[in-house]
């Protein structure tokens, strides 16, 4: 893997380095958010979903940094983030007002979908610890020079907070670039962050910028054309059938414009209903394609985190000295068994998502 230079994991303290907003997700099971009596409460952030993965499937030693109100549901939020392993020694703890007119924790409302009824979220994340973030808050050197980091993720949500954030992204991923540690970046544009900033034209200008540090720039369709302003003729945002060779004529162009893009990888999702869909993976590595085993009707059970739970196997592969077509394979089969369980966050273990890879069924294992 030549074109990918990553650091031995005896020079570093952290495999897997992540930067952005974690939230308290609210689900309401089977019913619906509006109607709700009850719900289970569960954690998720598109960035720290990625290095909860590789902790707690792929077994690697990963760190988050963000921020989280100092009260009873930041730490609520916390007990979460502890059992998930990731370390949590450079979290940035802000203090607490009373009321969060200064700072608060993030809430995600997310119901699940079922048949004909897409998926549905609904945030409340307005003023939050980690949207308030600003350069000098992190001491980038300490991480990525003095304890050495292989892989530094974060994405477009983090950049989509506020007026701010971009400019932590540019400052840390500056420092990663600057200590060889790898980038990764998952475009994950949000409509929804990007209304009262400036709508899709300012989240391509912040993108565009972001987009000359990365090293591995993760997306899917939408993401390319609404994030990074590429218009490819048969790609838009209602692609309703899976056709790679689509997504092969907008990766050229993406790797065209960014020279310093050694991996483009999208997921591959024709969503059928909100539980059968179609699942794939194409990737871009050093010149040549790479598609992961192409899933027909999958059955999904929560489709919230597919895409960060292949991120995650793909970095996963990388990581461990894996060929290209095991990358995108590993990433593939991770965001498959990421969907056959409620939460964001993975619940699948390594050699589960092996098995799958091998063709292995979904009968009984005792």
């Amino acid at each position: 893997m030549a074109a990918l230079k990553i650091k031995s994991a005896d020079e570093c303290l952290w495999d897997a380095v992540s930067l952005g907003e974690i939230m308290l997700r609210l689900d309401p099971g089977d019913a619906r958010v509006r109607t709700a009596r009850e719900f289970k409460v569960w954690e998720g952030g598109g960035e720290y979903n990625v290095t909860r993965g590789l902790k707690k499937c792929f077994g690697l030693r990963t760190a988050v940094v963000t921020a989280i109100v100092d009260n009873e549901v930041g730490h609520l939020l916390e007990d979460f983030l502890m059992q998930g392993g990731v370390d949590l020694r450079h979290v940035k703890w802000v203090p607490y007002d009373g009321l969060g007119r200064a700072a608060r924790l993030g809430l995600n409302f997310t119901e699940k979908g079922h048949g004909v009824r897409a998926a549905l979220g609904c945030v409340d994340r307005g003023h939050t610890a980690a949207s308030q973030m600003k350069p000098g808050d992190v001491d980038w050197d300490k991480i990525f020079k003095d304890e050495g980091a292989r892989w530094f993720h974060t994405g477009g949500i983090f950049a989509g907070l506020s007026e701010t954030t971009p400019a932590v992204l540019e400052e840390a991923m500056t420092a990663a670039k600057k200590n060889g540690t790898i980038i990764s970046y998952d475009l994950n544009y949000r409509p929804s962050l990007w209304k009262t900033l400036g709508g899709p034209k300012k989240a391509t200008a912040v993108n565009r910028e972001l987009a000359k540090h990365v090293d591995v720039m993760l997306g899917n369709e939408e993401d390319f054309t609404a994030a990074l302003g590429f218009e490819v003729p048969g790609i838009d945002k209602h692609i309703s059938k899976l056709d790679p060779s689509n997504f092969r004529k907008m990766i050229k162009e993406v790797v065209a414009a960014y020279p310093n893009f050694k991996v483009v990888a999208t997921t591959l999702r024709n969503a059928k209903t909100a539980t059968i869909n179609d699942w794939g993976a194409i990737m871009h590595y050093d010149g040549e394609f790479y598609q992961a085993i192409d899933r027909p009707d999958l059955e999904i059970y929560d489709r919230v985190g597919g895409g960060d739970s292949f991120a995650s196997g793909l970095i996963y592969g990388f990581l461990a000295g894996k060929t290209p077509a095991e990358c995108v394979n590993y990433g593939a089969a991770h965001g498959a068994l990421a969907m056959t369980t409620p939460g964001d966050t993975s619940m699948a273990t390594l050699d589960q998502v092996e098995k799958i890879m091998k063709g292995g069924t979904a009968r009984v294992d005792r």
